[in-house]
């Protein structure tokens, strides 16, 4: 059991929600998707981590809008957290960023392409920040012992996984749900990313497509399987997203689904 700002997370810990834009985009759009998030905090009590991407260096095309960058991205993210009192969580995507990042998030992800990246894994444990690493999408549950292995060798026990979906032939996943029970067994909080399993990667030819209206099905079936917290993409106006328009999902959605699966999560704890 560790702390993310005023809530603990663990595998006995109560459902709780990573949430924001995909990429971070203008502070308007920033702040006017935190100012939903609230409500869905305040409403719902669920503890509540703000995820934006400073940088999105896997996108399909190089055309396609990346974020503002380290520099930019962390004045967003403090802003965000001094504002409305969210924790704030980025994704890091190479070993050097990490430790500037540290400085103001409270926790950093890495990316599911990235998940067997010994030096980022190593760079980000040294920061001694919380971190959550996605399960590739080419990566077995099990093989997931090894990323663990690599942070706690690197000295961090405040560790996450985090469900995204697998491979299944061309511009499809597919989730397991199994792999939550599978995950939580080598003693992490496992996480499951409902809106990027409705990803369908390079589905556009040069940009993903998605089916978002299935993200709220996934969420309540993974908390059903166990699951610890949920991760959303969401805004305010998904159809105009710079990132991941075809499946993020909008924050309106939020409040009622949160509700359902805490729901769902009380009858699993009883």
């Amino acid at each position: 059991m560790f702390r993310i700002g005023d809530f603990k997370v663990g595998l006995e810990s109560d459902l709780f929600l990573m949430a924001g834009p995909c990429v971070l985009e203008d502070m308007d759009t920033c702040r006017a998707i935190a100012e939903e998030l609230v409500k869905v905090r305040e409403n719902t009590g669920i503890g509540v981590i703000y995820k934006g991407s400073f940088d999105k260096a896997n996108r399909s095309s190089i055309d396609s809008f990346r974020g503002p960058g380290l520099e930019k991205g962390m004045e967003v993210l403090a802003a965000i957290r001094d504002e409305f009192g969210f924790a704030v969580m980025t994704d890091v995507h190479e070993p050097w960023q990490a430790e500037q990042i540290a400085k103001t998030v409270d926790c950093m992800q890495v990316p599911a392409f990235l998940c067997r990246q010994t030096d980022l894994l190593m760079a980000c444990a040294k920061t001694g920040k919380p971190t959550a690493v996605k399960k590739g999408q080419f990566v077995s549950p099990g093989e997931m012992k090894n990323v663990v292995g690599k942070l706690r060798a690197s000295g961090l026990d405040d560790i996450m996984l985090t469900e995204r979906g697998t491979f299944f032939g061309y511009n499809r996943l597919v989730n397991d749900m199994t792999a939550i029970e599978q995950m939580k067994q080598l003693g992490a909080p496992v996480i499951f990313d409902a809106t990027h399993s409705t990803q369908q990667p390079g589905g556009l030819g040069s940009a993903s497509a998605g089916r978002r209206e299935m993200a709220p099905l996934l969420a309540r079936s993974a908390v059903a399987a166990g699951a610890n917290g949920l991760f959303l993409e969401v805004h305010t106006d998904p159809e105009n997203a710079k990132c991941d328009a075809a499946c993020i999902m909008p924050v309106g959605w939020v409040e009622k689904l949160i509700r359902e699966c805490q729901a769902i999560a009380e009858v699993i704890r009883n």
